[in-house]
């Protein structure tokens, strides 16, 4: 007697040498039995992998599992990978049946399973967002509220505050946080910065304000300009206030189109002249020292109060050392895979926080070089990683960027 099986299944390949009791009717007498794939299937399939502990279940090729015959008695072997589309396996791996050894295109291989290439929720290591709506915040800016004030050190060799100065010379002003040194759990956004401003009556002087932003610390040098007025970026507003002297606010609102990660905010003040053009309407500016005579330099300023409005944000820098430590160590090739993805949705959504420009500036490596104090080596190899990792991924795009920090 010859009876003939269709297998479809890769994972019952080799495996037929086990099945010649199948040859044989209920009565131990050679016969064919006329019965479709589809049942031949299911008893084999049963037969491989629901058949431990002396007791043969039934395999469920839709649940892929098994059902046993007493509940208190496990009958289900170790089954097969899932061979399909989707998340299920391309292949299984050759080494063990029961894991992937390959992923269908735009799916990551992760400790023996297909999981979609997208990497999960960045909260867990570094926080970006807030509740804040663009009206709300712009409202909370304009009364300079104090909910959303962050409370940063003021720092000055030239001048301070509530005193009366001469605002001829360039006066240079720090708002720090330190957190690089003394709250290395958070990292803050700035929204926008205040300052009043007074000067003394019939002053000829008019403050000239130059704003560098420094993200996570370092030197000056690792600060970008604020392109103050430039292209579509906001411009101080002043409002006169009803005092004696000449006393402005001078806001500027960044809001949620231009926030942007800061540790440091430097502060230049310098003064220009305020003349009669030559139209009735028209002012013309000088710098004072185009002016031969000293005597055309006049008033004093006095600068009442600086905050900095903005929020913090979760940074566990633990946690991402865990993730850089897994390009090195990986449990599994998944696991690296995986680790790669974090840091790579981690580095893009930093940088997109950078300021305009024709390029991004490179505020990840800032990141990595004062917040989790990694040397310039270790960054430009996680850097490559990432690059080299970011490259084999199915319809993304990298991006050029401007080295900031050393």
């Amino acid at each position: 007697m010859v009876v003939v099986l269709l297998l479809p299944r890769d994972s019952i390949e080799g495996k037929l040498d086990r099945f010649k009791e199948f040859t044989l009717d209920d009565h131990g007498v050679n016969s064919l039995m006329i019965v479709t794939s589809t049942y031949w299937l299911s008893r084999i399939q049963s037969f491989l992998y629901c058949n431990e502990n002396g007791l043969l279940g039934s395999f469920s090729e839709e649940t892929h599992s098994c059902t046993c015959p007493n509940d208190q008695v496990v009958c289900t072997a170790f089954l097969p990978c899932t061979v399909g589309d989707a998340s299920a396996c391309l292949t299984c791996a050759p080494d063990n049946r029961t894991r992937c050894g390959t992923c269908n295109t735009g799916y990551m291989l992760s400790q023996g399973l297909c999981k979609p290439e997208v990497a999960e929720s960045t909260d867990h290591y570094i926080g970006f967002e807030t509740d804040l709506q663009d009206l709300e915040m712009k409202y909370l800016l304009q009364k300079t509220d104090r909910r959303i004030e962050v409370h940063a050190i003021f720092i000055s060799n030239d001048m301070r505050l509530n005193s009366w100065f001469d605002p001829s010379w360039r006066k240079r002003m720090l708002l720090t946080l330190k957190s690089n040194k003394y709250k290395s759990s958070l990292v803050h956004m700035i929204l926008g910065l205040s300052l009043q401003i007074c000067l003394t009556k019939n002053s000829t002087l008019e403050p000239v304000l130059a704003v560098y932003i420094n993200p996570f610390g370092g030197s000056h040098s690792e600060s970008w300009f604020m392109p103050v007025s430039e292209s579509s970026f906001p411009d101080w507003e002043r409002t006169k206030l009803d005092l004696p002297l000449q006393c402005y606010n001078w806001t500027l609102t960044l809001g949620n189109k231009w926030k942007t990660f800061f540790e440091t905010v430097h502060i230049y003040l310098r003064s220009r002249i305020k003349a009669n053009g030559p139209n009735s309407n028209e002012s013309i500016y000088y710098e004072p020292l185009e002016f031969i005579d000293p005597s055309r330099n006049l008033g004093y300023m006095k600068i009442n109060n600086i905050q900095v409005f903005g929020y913090s944000m979760h940074f566990d820098p633990e946690a991402i050392r865990d993730l850089i430590l897994q390009l090195d160590y990986p449990y599994t090739q998944g696991s690296q895979d995986s680790a790669l993805l974090q840091l790579l949705e981690i580095r893009d959504r930093v940088n997109k926080l950078s300021p305009p420009g024709q390029r991004r500036l490179d505020l990840f490596s800032c990141l990595l070089r004062h917040r989790l104090k990694l040397s310039t080596s270790e960054v430009v190899r996680i850097q490559s990683a990432l690059q080299a990792f970011n490259a084999k991924l199915p319809n993304t795009v990298d991006y050029d960027t401007t080295k900031l920090c050393s």
